[in-house]
């Protein structure tokens, strides 16, 4: 009777201690994400501290000081926004496809989108960041759609399809980028920097040029939050719950290829963070796609912009670009997540 008495209540503490640890998680995200967004509006090739950060906010700065920390509002926002798209997007392609490495490079969408530029510089005169971020955006949009067509396309389609399609696609883009940029030196010198991956050198109209994009990704994400739990247990159990295994991919597919798009467009392809922020995130919140898909708006910009500071302090007065940070970082990540595949399948 004793037995039966105390399961309900040891039940009723464990919940209790998960919902504690995830209301604590959030915060802490919240914390790290606040953090995140003051160091970059304070540190660079000159540094300003938190009281002239504030002196700004309130318009009593000195106009220098003024010019300095403004100039910095536009790393930051295209920062949170391309942190937050390229997480939510590895979230949910990690989702979708049932495995551990996937990111949003897996659809060609970097790929797609270099090669966009690499045309447009080469053969149309685009030149410029704007110019660079409208061409970008439709070559990844083309290549997460192609990939996403030709993966479920007839009776054989599934996650293995995909997958090989996505890698055929983007080693056929990468050795046409290569052979344009080696014949055209021009071409090369203009696509070298973008390729890396950088917040700096950008403006306010491209952030909000590609806001639509990640607007229209993030409400397809959190609409598809419920249905990703169920797919998580299998086709079979999804269906009989109500769900639709082909048509929940979809909207997953369409919504990280949206995201990463957008991320791509703006700051160019930026590696690890959508295959780190999904594990740090489930680490933390459990396996609820609904709380993944929120925490990794929160994680994935605050990981992004503290990479960003890393990079302007510690060549200062020079600049390591963020795409080599997060490379660096998301080494030691995927590492970790190899590990952990190892570990669940013994």
């Amino acid at each position: 009777m004793a037995a039966t008495t105390h399961a309900p209540s040891s039940g009723v503490g464990a919940s209790r201690t998960g919902a504690a640890r995830r209301a604590f998680s959030v915060v802490l995200a919240l914390a790290l994400l606040l953090l995140a967004v003051v160091a970059s509006v304070m540190f660079g090739s000159r540094t300003t501290s938190f009281d002239d950060v504030l002196h700004v906010v309130s318009g009593t700065a000195d106009p220098n000081v003024t010019a300095v920390v403004e100039s910095r509002y536009p790393r930051t926002a295209l920062g949170m926004l391309a942190g937050l798209c390229l997480a939510v997007a590895g979230t949910l392609m990690q989702g979708v496809t049932r495995n551990p490495l996937a990111e949003p490079g897996l659809l060609g969408i970097n790929a797609g989108a270099c090669a966009s530029i690499v045309t447009a510089t080469a053969f149309l005169g685009a030149s410029g960041s704007t110019d660079t971020m409208w061409w970008a955006l439709p070559g990844a949009l083309v290549a997460g759609l192609l990939v996403h067509t030709i993966g479920s396309a007839g009776p054989g389609g599934g996650l293995v399809r995909l997958v090989l399609a996505g890698a055929v696609l983007s080693a056929v883009l990468m050795a046409y980028i290569q052979a344009v940029t080696l014949s055209r030196p021009q071409v090369f010198d203009s696509y070298r920097y973008w390729v890396v991956g950088a917040l700096g050198g950008r403006d306010f109209d491209v952030f909000w040029s590609v806001v639509p994009f990640a607007a229209a990704g993030l409400l397809i994400a959190a609409l598809s939050g419920p249905a990703l739990n169920t797919l998580a247990l299998g086709d079979s159990a999804a269906t009989s719950l109500g769900a639709n295994p082909a048509l929940v991919r979809a909207g997953g597919l369409l919504s990280a290829t949206l995201l990463g798009a957008a991320a791509t467009a703006a700051v160019g392809p930026i590696a690890f963070v959508g295959l780190a922020v999904p594990h740090v995130v489930r680490a933390l919140v459990g396996v609820d796609f609904r709380l993944r898909i929120a925490m990794s708006a929160l994680v994935g910009p605050a990981l992004l912009l503290l990479a960003d500071v890393v990079g302007r302090v510690v060549m200062r007065p020079q600049e390591l670009m963020v795409g080599v940070v997060t490379a660096f970082l998301g080494a030691p990540a995927l590492l970790v997540a190899v590990r952990r595949m190892r570990s669940d399948a013994r």
